[in-house]
């Protein structure tokens, strides 16, 4: 009995030391590993940048004249339909983006006049419409990734008409040649939206404070030698647009 006990206890050091041995030659278990998460770029504004707009436009001025008296404030038209395109350039650092932009819209024709009575015995309707207006500001926004809240301020340039002057009881009416290209200085604001990695869309408020203009009327016509000034005039836009980003491999999503 003593033999079988002492067999016994030999074999189970044995298998112990046998299963420690192949137990040191096993390696720790390892946890799986989870797959790797692809995580895009952030979106950048850097780059160049061209695309279309369209919107309306409205303008304002004061007009007086010396022969009559004629005086009238806060002569509005009844607004245009606008339509044209952009270019430009962004460049972004941090959360914050500067740029340049150049713009250029076609104006539709509105024949609005600024109307008032100039004398006792006929009324005057004085119409000068503008045809386009051209534009070049900086830019200047923050961005939260895909989303840039920018203002801008610089010049700009509206080409119009001839000044025309109109007997509204006779239909007799001149037109007075000048200077039709007049300038002045810009400021406006907008939030641009990038839906793809190079489009993307905004809307924009423009306001365009223009220098002040005088007409005379020539000699041997109706109101011969009358003098009309155009003062504080300005042209208020309000456009929505698309752009086509040039990226060139510059971080998007």
């Amino acid at each position: 009995m003593r033999k079988f006990f002492y067999a016994t206890a030999a074999l189970s050091v044995l298998l112990a030391t046998l299963i420690a041995a192949n137990a040191a030659d096993v390696p720790p278990y390892a946890r799986p590993v989870a797959p790797s998460v692809y995580l895009p770029p952030p979106f950048s504004w850097t780059g160049f940048y061209i695309g279309p707009n369209l919107g309306g436009a409205w303008s304002q001025r004061n007009l007086t004249d010396t022969l009559l008296g004629l005086s009238l404030s806060n002569v509005n038209d009844r607004g245009a339909f606008i339509g044209g395109g952009q270019l430009g350039y962004n460049y972004q650092f941090g959360n914050f983006v500067l740029g340049i932009e150049a713009d250029f819209d076609g104006v539709a024709s509105t024949n609005s006049p600024g109307a008032g009575v100039a004398g006792p015995a006929f009324g005057t309707q004085v119409t000068n419409n503008n045809r386009w207006i051209a534009t070049l500001a900086g830019r200047f926004g923050i961005t939260n990734d895909t989303w840039l809240f920018y203002g801008k301020a610089g010049g700009g340039w509206v080409g119009s008409d001839d000044l025309t002057i109109t007997n509204t009881v006779t239909g007799a009416s001149i037109t007075v040649s000048n200077n039709n290209t007049n300038s002045g200085w810009l400021v406006g604001g907008g939030i641009e939206w990038a839906f793809a990695p190079n489009w993307s869309v905004k809307i924009e408020y423009d306001y365009l404070g223009l220098n002040s203009r005088t007409f005379t009327v020539p000699a041997g016509g109706f109101l011969a030698g009358d003098t009309f000034t155009t003062s504080n005039p300005n042209v208020q836009m309000v456009k929505v647009g698309a752009n086509y980003l040039f990226k060139y491999g510059v971080g998007s999503y």
